[in-house]
């Protein structure tokens, strides 16, 4: 009996599947007589290229060819090629087990004899061309440049990249078509194509089951549904391809949903105990279980998620309200971030079970509004409501739970943005440079940086001395340069302007300690506090909740 991939391989272009753009530019190619000497065909496994290369070859040397270029499939030649029979004129080659120079040589030798009719061509077929060496690409370099008439070379290669690295003067001697992958619904719908003239029955989940573990090839679809169909006979359920193809059951994938959605984290050892149990490949859940979030994923931002079980997509579509898309999207982060730790972990296990406990113990996303509603803060200078002037649209802020306090007290109502005005005074001034000072960081890092440098010396009619703690030349250029934003912040708390003058440090004082460099934690502090600063209702929030505020 012949296997399913073989006998439903393509015998025209127009059969080749989600390849149009190669089997439209071939079949014009031979139509109009304009068929090149040499050809590399580049895509993944099981997408076609052999198969379009066969057909190619059968195109050039049927005996009944139509005017628009497509081989009959039914003559002698045709199927002879089609069949991968004996045929004098179409060689196929593997460049695995045929790859030295020696090999190439004769290849090019036999090349030089004529088509065995006046009208047909010889066509060269090497499969995995990446394999040839960097020696048998240079004795074949001369015959591709200059070919003999009616001769043709067809590569096929799952890795092109390798050609260009060992042979690269080879490929401006071919033209280039790139297969695609094919998707699940090509996939699917072919198979149902198949099952059909066979004269078979399958579920629909059973189909895309099979269509999502061929990854993309044709080839690998037909093959595992062959290997479905070897196992029993009746219709092909999801529990048969399940069992067959050993994939992870749907209620494992629904079990890490919920784990995580109510962060039940000691269910993690429970759940990975049932898949090491039931001889699951960990790396084939983790891979599954990225899939399920993206679905969670989708389906939180309204979309419609596609090649799921009916069984999986209803898990989805259960747990998807209690994991926000913000929330999924970090989950998301961190599977991409230990995906390649993942594959090269020693322990595999241990490595899925901390994966999965990030998952469920990682802190939610919670809406600002949420919150202020939460408590209250509807009207009032803390709380502005919803739509008046100048309010930020709410956005998700991430809310980590400190520890509770026993009796929480009542929102605080925040500081009036416009600070008491007063004297020009050096007691009052001294005391006031903190409050600058923060001023300064909430309008600029640079400005308020270099202001905790510094100190009022003196205060002299309307003029205030700033005086450098340190001797350095850069920050005493750079409060020069901030002269003007610092004459605006003293001048919130004065009833009089006043004027700014710089001063070095005292003499016999003391140098300070150079300020250490900034690193990514302070950074971060310092961008938090500036988003409390910048939001008095956010800022209430927190102190009331007793929460950590994080990025």
């Amino acid at each position: 009996m012949i296997a399913l991939a073989r006998k439903y391989r393509p015998k025209q272009f127009a059969d080749l599947i989600v390849q149009d753009h190669v089997a439209a530019a071939l079949r014009g190619a031979v139509a109009q007589n304009r068929v090149a000497h040499g050809y590399l065909f580049a895509g993944p496994r099981g997408v076609g290229k052999t198969t379009a290369a066969r057909i190619l070859a059968m195109a050039l040397n049927c005996e009944r060819r139509s005017a628009a270029g497509e081989p009959c499939g039914e003559c002698d030649s045709c199927r002879r090629i089609w069949g991968g029979a004996v045929n004098l004129d179409v060689v196929e080659l593997d460049a695995a087990s045929n790859r030295g120079v020696d090999d190439a040589r004769d290849l090019r030798e036999r090349a030089m004899y004529a088509a065995s009719t006046e009208a047909g061509f010889k066509v060269y077929i090497v499969d995995e061309a990446h394999m040839l060496t960097r020696e048998a690409w240079n004795a074949l370099l001369k015959i591709l440049e200059e070919p003999p008439s009616r001769v043709v070379f067809v590569f096929a290669t799952t890795e092109p990249q390798k050609i260009a690295q060992s042979a690269a003067p080879i490929l401006s001697r071919l033209q280039r078509f790139d297969f695609r992958r094919i998707g699940p619904h090509a996939i699917v719908e072919r198979l149902k194509h198949v099952l059909a003239a066979e004269g078979l029955a399958a579920d629909e989940d059973a189909l895309h089951l099979i269509a999502k573990s061929a990854d993309g090839g044709m080839r690998d679809g037909l093959s595992l549904l062959d290997q479905v169909l070897s196992f029993g006979e009746g219709p092909v359920t999801v529990a048969r391809v399940r069992e067959v193809l050993g994939l992870i059951p749907d209620e494992l994938y629904g079990e890490m949903l919920r784990l995580v959605a109510e962060r039940d984290a000691p269910a993690v050892f429970a759940l990975v105990d049932r898949l090491t149990e039931a001889g699951a490949d960990l790396g084939e859940f983790v891979s599954g279980a990225g899939e399920t979030l993206r679905a969670v994923l989708v389906v939180g931002m309204g979309g419609e998620p596609e090649g799921l079980t009916e069984g999986l997509q209803g898990l989805v579509r259960r747990y998807a309200p209690a994991l926000p898309p913000p929330d999924v999207v970090r989950m998301l982060t961190v599977l991409s971030e230990t995906e390649v730790p993942l594959r090269t972990s020693g322990n595999m296990r241990l490595a899925v079970e901390v994966l999965l406990l990030r998952w469920a113990m990682m802190s939610r996303t919670v809406e600002l509004e949420e919150v202020i509603r939460a408590l209250g803060g509807g009207t009032g200078e803390g709380g502005r409501g919803t739509s008046g002037a100048g309010r930020t649209a709410a956005a998700p802020v991430q809310l980590r739970d400190a520890a509770p306090s026993p009796g929480t007290p009542p929102v605080p109502r925040p500081t009036s943005p416009v600070p008491e005005q007063g004297s020009l005074t050096l007691d009052r001034l001294r005391a006031l440079w903190p409050r600058v000072v923060a001023d300064a960081r909430a309008q600029s890092q640079l400005l308020g940086a270099l202001l905790a440098a510094t100190e009022v010396a003196a205060v002299e009619g309307t003029t205030v001395t700033i005086r450098l703690l340190e001797d350095n030349a850069v920050h005493a250029q750079g409060i020069e340069r901030q002269r003007d934003a610092l004459v605006q912040l003293v001048g919130r708390y004065l009833t009089v302007p006043a004027r700014v003058a710089f001063a070095g440090p005292a003499s016999g004082a003391a140098p300070r300690p150079r300020p250490v460099r900034l690193t990514e934690d302070a950074a971060r502090a310092e961008r938090l506090t500036q988003l409390r600063a910048s939001d008095a209702s956010l800022n209430a929030a927190v102190d009331a909740l007793d929460l950590e505020l994080l990025e």
